[in-house]
């Protein structure tokens, strides 16, 4: 692969964790490796974090560092992928609030797309921000103050939100020249002061609907599994409800 070596010298962290949306991290992660960075994907445990295809599984990439081991100073940009299980599992951590709110605070460049903005805001970071999402994120972000707009790409001063995978290409484009600090990508739109939100879908993505329509029975090995946990939850209920009574 030719390196462009626009982002030669810099170093960019994605901070990641199990349920990541494998295109999300995969396709952006090739296109900064090719333009020179070293990137370093970040998580909340060591090993191996696991990828998804929508709900279904997929191959799994190595963690090099856990948040707790990282600083901002450590890095020139990061990148949050989305997905609908990894962002929420970062927002529930508290180091990986700080991590982001530390990011921000030091002005460098923050890139996420999909649900990956339900991490800035509950960091406390979207108010007053310009921003995109997944559309059934939309209302989750003008909630917690942002002005919600309905476009490929979006920069608000050191922000880069996408909408999710139907604009990978116009994403990665724009995302390279971020980091790299040179003009917008065409495509790109520039949030204006003032703007009001786009006004939400009338319905979900069809193609959502229709992969979701389609994907395979559970295997014996899944329904197996989650009668297992189904069957631990209520032995433990049960066990704490046996001591309060012996209580």
């Amino acid at each position: 692969m030719t390196v462009d070596h626009q982002l030669e010298g810099r170093r960019i962290a994605v901070l990641a964790a199990d349920g990541f949306e494998k295109v999300e991290l995969v396709a952006p992660v090739t296109a900064l490796r090719a333009s020179g960075a070293d990137v370093d994907v970040v998580s909340l445990r060591h090993g191996r974090i696991r990828g998804v295809n929508l709900h279904e599984p997929a191959s799994r990439v190595k963690v090099d560092y856990t948040v707790s081991e990282v600083s901002v100073d450590d890095y020139d940009a990061l990148l949050i992928p989305g997905g609908f299980i990894n962002p929420d599992l970062l927002r529930q951590s508290a180091l990986a609030r700080e991590f982001v709110r530390k990011f921000n605070a030091s002005g460098k460049p923050i890139a996420t797309l999909c649900h990956g903005p339900w991490l800035l805001a509950s960091a406390g970071l979207t108010a007053g921000r310009r921003m995109t999402s997944w559309p059934g994120v939309r209302d989750d972000l003008v909630n917690a103050g942002a002005t919600w707009l309905d476009e490929a790409v979006v920069q608000d001063g050191n922000w880069l939100t996408s909408r999710g995978p139907q604009d990978m290409v116009p994403f990665v484009s724009a995302l390279v020249r971020f980091f790299a600090g040179q003009p917008q990508a065409e495509g790109t739109t520039t949030a204006a002061a003032g703007a009001a939100s786009s006004p939400q879908r009338d319905a979900p993505p069809q193609l959502v609907l229709g992969a979701m329509k389609w994907l395979p029975r559970p295997s014996f090995r899944a329904v197996a599994l989650v009668g297992a946990l189904a069957a631990l939850y209520v032995a433990r209920n049960n066990h704490k409800g046996m001591r309060r009574l012996a209580g």
